[in-house]
């Protein structure tokens, strides 16, 4: 089990979240597990977890958070947000956290300008989350489309970097 260096967390950094518009109810998670039980990007992609992007939030890990390329896997399909019982919106704490990001310097150079095609990405992923959702709620297969949209992240996020 991996141990956390409290030194390195930065303990204000939850109330800079908080302060940015969108995010004002963020510190209300409980760590349920609805946002990633309900994401489609995280069915797809297991590593991208909303629940542990609110935890490392809330612990203040600001240097791993803003520095991670799982701040720009989010479709920002509003699914955890309309499921959420808490009323957390995942999907603004993400564009906040996206925004620090940027004017921090956590995320490469290019990204400001980027963001366009960020938001483009996204609503392609969207659009074959979509299918891909159709697809298991009528028993059909999916594991093409899961690959298609695993690899249109991935390539997506390295023309970004």
């Amino acid at each position: 089990m991996e141990s956390l260096d409290l030194s390195m967390m930065d303990g204000n950094f939850k109330y800079e979240v908080a302060s940015r518009p969108g995010a004002a109810f963020f510190k209300r998670c409980f760590s349920c597990g609805t946002c990633t039980a309900s994401c489609p990007v995280s069915e797809i992609d297991e590593t991208f977890n909303p629940r542990l992007i609110i935890r490392q939030a809330l612990l203040g890990m600001k240097k791993d958070l803003l520095s991670s390329e799982l701040l720009w896997f989010c479709a920002q399909c509003y699914t955890c947000s309309a499921r959420c019982p808490q009323d957390v919106r995942f999907t603004d704490v993400m564009a906040v956290l996206r925004d620090l990001a940027v004017e921090q310097g956590f995320a490469p150079a290019r990204m400001k300008e980027g963001i366009p095609r960020v938001d483009a990405m996204a609503q392609s992923l969207r659009h074959g989350i979509a299918e891909y959702l159709w697809k298991c709620a009528h028993g059909e297969q999916t594991g093409e489309t899961e690959k298609r949209l695993q690899n249109e992240l991935k390539k997506g996020l390295k023309e970004l970097a």
